[in-house]
């Protein structure tokens, strides 16, 4: 099979605007030839070099990594599980989005020592301005829960630090469906590049997620310009199907996604995975009572990891989950190829 370089993935990919963003090309180059520039975030660029193109030498993990080669290998609907729970923390989490079960999962995991590191996505307090990072402490960990699926960052690209910089070897990634669609290319691939970031994978968590959204639009443009909102003023921010806006004076702003369209990243109206059907466990605040979250299992690895936070006492399940509403959610995503 012919190798394919950064080349065939610059015209397949990014000159198409499938990219998702998700800086798995940008953490597996062995050469640091990739990166996203400071007010470009619509795709990486390459630095004008390439092992394969310039030297020869056999390269192409860039193409083997990314989760949009092959939009028709994309998961519809709710995927294979096992189970599907309502779950909360059982200890507080201030900053939780709906249950706190992710940061629960984790927080016993690292205390556990089942894994070393978690890379995830964290924000400033004061700007909301998104970053990814790499969390290996459980303080750490709840300090910085919260779901931030609705910012576009490259997470992935903060594999390398996690797996090349600092030798992490047991690492959980948390991120929505592009990147559990980017981490499963990488455990499954055979690339012998690929092999150092697929076995220090030991856990991914799937967000739910219908789209993320560029930073500079969508808060320096909708919400302070537009709607004269200072990032400072916002609590938290949740998407079911519109964006709402819960600030610190106990305001309440619903705003329709069509109104969001110009923030929303060109690749997202590609994905058609609302579940993250390629993670070990998925989740979101869908379908479940407030106060919890929405656990989709889908293997044993997942499995593991939910059952050993419930023996510890770190996270609770019960109460019904509501199938028909998720489902929903997922088959109007899905529709999206087809329009």
């Amino acid at each position: 099979m012919e190798m394919k370089t950064f080349k065939d993935l610059k015209s397949e990919v990014w000159d198409t605007e499938l990219c998702s963003g998700c800086g798995a090309c940008v953490a597996v180059c062995p050469a640091d030839a990739l990166r996203f520039e400071p007010g470009n975030t619509d795709t990486p660029v390459n630095i004008g070099y390439c092992k394969a193109d310039n030297d020869g030498v056999p390269c192409g993990a860039c193409y083997a990594a990314c989760p949009r080669v092959d939009l028709a290998a994309q998961g519809k609907m709710l995927g294979e599980y096992q189970d599907i729970v309502a779950a909360r923390s059982v200890f507080t989490v201030e900053r939780k989005q709906s249950g706190g079960a992710v940061t629960a999962i984790l927080v016993n995991a690292l205390d556990e020592g089942l894994i070393d590191a978690v890379v995830t996505v964290t924000r400033d307090p004061w700007t909301m301005k998104p970053s990814s990072a790499v969390i290996t402490s459980s303080e750490e960990l709840v300090q910085h829960a919260g779901s931030r699926y609705s910012w576009w960052v490259p997470l992935l690209a903060s594999l390398k630090e996690a797996v090349v910089t600092r030798k992490y070897r047991h690492i959980a990634v948390v991120g929505v469906p592009c990147v559990a669609r980017a981490t499963q290319a990488i455990r499954a691939s055979d690339h012998e590049l690929l092999r150092p970031y697929a076995k220090a994978i030991r856990l991914v968590i799937g967000l739910f997620c219908t789209e993320t959204f560029d930073y500079a639009k969508l808060v320096e443009g909708k919400l302070q310009s537009e709607r004269k909102i200072e990032p400072w003023e916002i609590r938290h921010l949740d998407i079911k199907g519109k964006l709402d806006v819960y600030l610190q004076d106990e305001r309440h702003i619903s705003i329709p996604l069509a109104e969001l369209e110009e923030s929303v990243r060109p690749g997202c109206g590609v994905c058609n995975d609302f579940t993250a059907v390629n993670a070990d466990v998925s989740a979101g605040a869908v379908g479940s009572p407030d106060g919890y979250t929405t656990l989709v299992i889908r293997n044993d690895i997942g499995r593991g990891f939910v059952d050993r936070a419930v023996w510890q006492g770190k996270l609770a399940t019960g109460s019904a989950v509501d199938l028909h509403i998720i489902e929903q959610l997922a088959a109007r995503k899905a529709q999206r190829r087809q329009e």
